[in-house]
């Protein structure tokens, strides 16, 4: 069995989190609370779900790699470098020299919660083809982590599918975290069904509250709701309640665990940082998910970690490292 911290959560595992998809550079307004037309200036943060997942995992001492397609420009070569910084693998990132790297324009309502402008026409990360991929790479990973953002268009759809089989023939866990994105959707049926064509491919999978009223097309948060997204191969079903903490479901079992309430400045990456702190928990030992015990002592660290990204502006200048965990565990 793993060793435990002093806190009565397991250690930190060694195996490698590959995390699949798009990294981008989301411009933030400099004051709070106004639209993006409002907004006097932008701050560039380093972003991208899956980005975030593999940052959050090395910050917690984890070993991550990301596995993407940049922009051969400035921006494209400054997020190969934050990744270099924060000790992610960068073996799987390819350059595309006839795209750009994408860009969103990201501002904060009043209530800490987000809206979206992209520019992706295509943008590099939808470019990549399955033969760029680094499959001894991918082979290696004992979790493999994607999102859905990566299905919307070819060629990245089928570079994604296929980088899944290759995981799941090598015996990886998949994880799948859709973050669902309506504004880069050809119409949000289209969603739907793309995020649902590769559900029942996932061993654990999260969705937010919001996530899960748009895939059941219901307004109850509840568990029968949850529940109807069950499939026979799914080892965790994970529903995250933003300041209500998260609800757990598996085939034996299921609960909720409470929040950590801050003070809240900005919800960006905090859906990341759970999920890396979960994946870097369970990844040299699967049997947690099936130990409800351990399983509430993880995702009360995950929760943490969530809360803690709440805390500062920016996805990934916020994802707290184990020491910051473990200071708000204790008080």
């Amino acid at each position: 069995m793993a060793s435990k911290l002093s806190n009565g959560v397991p250690e930190t595992g060694s195996g490698l989190i590959v995390s699949f998809g798009e990294m981008l550079i989301d411009f933030v307004p400099t004051v709070s609370g106004v639209s993006l037309a409002e907004a006097p200036g932008f701050v560039k943060a380093p972003g991208g779900a899956p980005a975030n997942v593999a940052i959050a995992v090395s910050r917690l001492g984890g070993k991550a790699s990301f596995v993407g397609k940049l922009g051969d420009d400035e921006f494209g070569r400054m997020l190969a470098g934050i990744l270099e910084q924060y000790g992610v693998d960068g073996r799987g990132i390819n350059f595309d020299q006839g795209a750009r790297t994408a860009l969103a324009f990201v501002t904060l309502r009043n209530d800490g919660e987000r809206e979206f402008m992209f520019y992706r026409n295509p943008s590099a990360d939808m470019l990549l083809r399955p033969d760029e991929l680094n499959v001894e790479l991918i082979r290696s990973a004992k979790v493999f982590h994607y999102g859905s953002i990566s299905l919307i268009v070819e060629p990245c759809r089928s570079a994604h599918l296929k980088a899944m089989e290759v995981a799941r023939d090598a015996g990886a866990l998949l994880s799948y975290d859709p973050n669902l994105r309506l504004p880069l959707w050809p119409s949000p049926e289209e969603a739907r069904e793309q995020i649902m064509s590769i559900w029942d491919k996932a061993d654990v999978i999260k969705v937010s509250d919001v996530e899960l009223e748009f895939l059941t097309k219901s307004d109850k948060i509840d568990d029968a709701s949850a529940l109807s997204l069950w499939h026979p191969n799914l080892k965790l079903l994970l529903v995250t309640l933003g300041d209500h903490g998260c609800r757990y479901y598996t085939k034996n079992f299921h609960g909720a665990v409470e929040a950590f309430h801050v003070k809240t400045v900005d919800t960006t990456g905090a859906g990341d940082a759970f999920v890396g702190a979960l994946l870097c928990k369970v990844v040299d030992d699967q049997s947690i998910l099936e130990d409800e015990a351990r399983l509430r002592s993880v995702l009360k660290f995950a929760n943490a970690c969530g809360a803690i990204t709440t805390t500062k502006k920016g996805a990934i200048p916020a994802l707290p490292t184990e020491a910051e965990v473990v200071t708000l565990l204790k008080a």
